[in-house]
C-alpha cells in the first residue's frame, strides 16, 4: 500500500478549510474498516487516506509547521501503514469508567498472544501487536497490530468462500465478530 508522502501534506491553513469535508469522507470509510470484539475492544483498520487524516489531525493539533517535524510526523504514522500481504488495524481498549481503566489494563495483559484473523477453520492469522505497547505490568489502551496473510489467506479473504472473523481468546476476555460483507470488501481492496 502506498505510504503518505510529504507533498500530499496540506498546510494547516488549507487543512482549516478542507477539514470537515475531509471529516466526514474519513468518518464515512471508517464505518467500513471498524470492527468491534465484545464490549470492550475496537479495530480500525488503517489504510493510507485513514493515515494522512491521523497526520493532518495531528499537525492541527500540535500547530507544527516545521517542515523537519512534519517530515518526522509523516515517517511516525507510515509505519501503520500495512505492507504487501497484510492488513493493519489501530486496536482500542475502550473502558468508559475511569476508577476501573488501570485494574481493566492489568486484567488484560497478555491480549498481545490471543488475538488472530481467522478464515473458516483453515487459517488463524495471530495477530503482531508493535513493541513496547504492552509489558508484563503494563498495557496501553492503544495498540498498534497487524495480521500478515499468506497469498494462500490473501485469496480466501477476497473470494469471501470462507467467513472472516476477529478473535480474541484471553483468559478475562473471549469475543469473536464476524466482518461484515463491507468490512471483508474494504480490506480485500487492501491486500
Amino acid at each position: 500500500m502506498k505510504k503518505v508522502t510529504l507533498d500530499e501534506i496540506l498546510g494547516l491553513e488549507r487543512y482549516e478549510r478542507e477539514r470537515d469535508a475531509f471529516r466526514r469522507r474519513i468518518i464515512a470509510l471508517k464505518r467500513e474498516r471498524r470492527v468491534t470484539v465484545g464490549d470492550a475492544i475496537t479495530f480500525v483498520f488503517e489504510n493510507h487516506a485513514t493515515i494522512l487524516f491521523q497526520i493532518q489531525e495531528m499537525l492541527r493539533a500540535e500547530r507544527i509547521t516545521d517542515l523537519d517535524k512534519v517530515r518526522f510526523e509523516v515517517e511516525v504514522y507510515n509505519a501503520l501503514i500495512p505492507d504487501d500481504g497484510e492488513l493493519s488495524s489501530t486496536m482500542f481498549i475502550e473502558i468508559t469508567e475511569h476508577a476501573r481503566i488501570r485494574a481493566e489494563l492489568v486484567r488484560l495483559i497478555g491480549i498481545d498472544k490471543a488475538v488472530s484473523l481467522q478464515l473458516g477453520d483453515q487459517f488463524a492469522i495471530p495477530a503482531v501487536f508493535e513493541a513496547g505497547r504492552s509489558t508484563e505490568e503494563n498495557l496501553s489502551a492503544v495498540q498498534y497490530v497487524r495480521f500478515p496473510l499468506s497469498s494462500e489467506a490473501q485469496s480466501a479473504l477476497r473470494e469471501g468462500q470462507l467467513t472472516a472473523a476477529l478473535v480474541i481468546d484471553h483468559l478475562h476476555y473471549h469475543a469473536r465478530t464476524v466482518l461484515a460483507p463491507a468490512v471483508r470488501q474494504a480490506l480485500a481492496a487492501d491486500l
